[in-house]
């Protein structure tokens, strides 16, 4: 028999958020050890990168080609699209909470303040995103309305188009998965860009803009590509196989199609990981902004689902997204805070008689995907 829970409206919340305090105010500041540790991610991650651009090297060195070419040069992107996603979701993601901030000692490119500032942007985090328009949509917008109609990231909103739409049911599952290959560029970059552009029109109390224009002949198209696209694009896709020109041309064309499958993959994994967080049919969507902090706890817990957890290697596939409910009630804990942080999340949910979702990613994913062609929908609070 299926356990039911105690109903959103029934819920106490000022016990939730008395319990979500308490266990606030015994949490250790972020220490050096933690710091270690995001470095060791870090490492992993730039480790990951390092193996792929040498296996691009042996693919030039050794001419290969045909079957042997595809072997290596899969493997190769496999192992670049893993370095992409660890320096957006193991390293950038939680520098740009705070977490690591009050560590003492700690050098200033680790702390929010320090971290892909300016220039430095294409040294610490080179990606489609520029940093603070994605701190902004992410770590503000997101967080503060989750599952509300001003949350950028829900999904089941964002995907209306398509789900009221004539289109067949078969090209729908189509247009998602062609979505999940390139959705680093064509979701995040202008969504972020046009909520931050948003930001800076409500300041002036000007129209705000609902979408952002690709075309680069347009005032808004040309801010996406000159900050977003261009930078990106150089580096990625004409600096870095220019560096195997000592090779020949051929070898600058072979690391060109390994990059980009890089790119691919990265755009896969990071979809995988980061998109079922917070959209399935048994996840709760909100009409209306959360009226006490114990209920903004609260839908940080019904609104959000984890995926298997365990060892820092798993938890590094995941981008430490797979704490992703211990992650919404306290955004500016480090990574290395989770592992010993969902017992206790667990048994507050015990407590309060809430679901504590945690499931496989594949799973997740299946759910997600369902929801965005429109053969499910998400779950709405009683009377909200």
């Amino acid at each position: 028999m299926e356990h039911k829970y105690t109903p959103y409206e029934d819920i106490d919340k000022e016990q939730l958020q008395i319990d979500i305090d308490t266990i606030k105010e015994d949490l250790d500041s972020a220490s050096w050890e933690d710091y270690q540790h995001l470095l060791k991610l870090e490492r992993w991650g730039r480790g990951s990168t390092i193996l792929g651009f040498i296996l691009i090297f042996i693919v030039n060195y050794f001419d290969l080609s045909g079957i042997s070419f595809w072997a290596v040069g899969v493997v190769g992107a496999l192992f670049i699209g893993i370095g992409n996603v660890a320096r957006w979701a193991n390293v950038t993601h939680p520098i740009l909470h705070g977490a690591y901030d009050k560590v003492e000692n700690i050098p200033f490119r680790y702390t929010k303040a320090g971290y892909a500032r300016g220039w430095r942007r294409f040294i610490h985090w080179s990606d489609w995103i520029k940093p603070e328009a994605w701190e902004y949509e992410h770590n503000i917008m997101h967080h503060y309305h989750l599952g509300e109609l001003d949350d950028p990231d829900n999904v089941e909103a964002n995907l209306q188009w398509l789900i009221r739409s004539k289109i067949p049911m078969w090209l729908r599952y189509v247009i998602v998965y062609a979505f999940a290959t390139t959705w680093k560029y064509t979701y995040y970059a202008p969504n972020t860009l046009k909520i931050l552009e948003n930001k800076e029109r409500r300041k002036r109390k000007e129209r705000e803009i609902r979408y952002y224009q690709i075309n680069p002949f347009t005032k808004n198209g040309f801010e996406l590509w000159k900050n977003y696209y261009l930078p990106y694009g150089i580096i990625q896709f004409i600096i870095l196989p220019m560096l195997f020109l000592p090779f020949g041309i051929q070898a600058v064309l072979n690391a060109f199609i390994i990059i980009f499958m890089g790119e691919i993959f990265a755009n896969l994994h990071s979809f995988l990981v980061i998109v079922p967080n917070h959209s399935a049919d048994d996840i709760y969507m909100f009409n209306e902004p959360h009226k006490s902090q114990g209920e903004f706890y609260l839908r940080q817990i019904m609104g959000s689902v984890n995926y298997n957890t365990g060892t820092d290697l798993i938890d590094f596939a995941h981008g430490f997204l797979n704490y992703q409910i211990e992650h919404h009630l306290f955004p500016n804990m480090p990574h290395s805070f989770y592992q010993k942080m969902q017992p206790i999340v667990k048994d507050i949910c015990k407590k309060h008689n809430l679901q504590y979702r945690q499931e496989s990613v594949w799973r997740r994913i299946y759910l997600t995907i369902e929801l965005m062609v429109g053969n499910s929908k998400a779950l709405r609070v009683n009377g909200i």
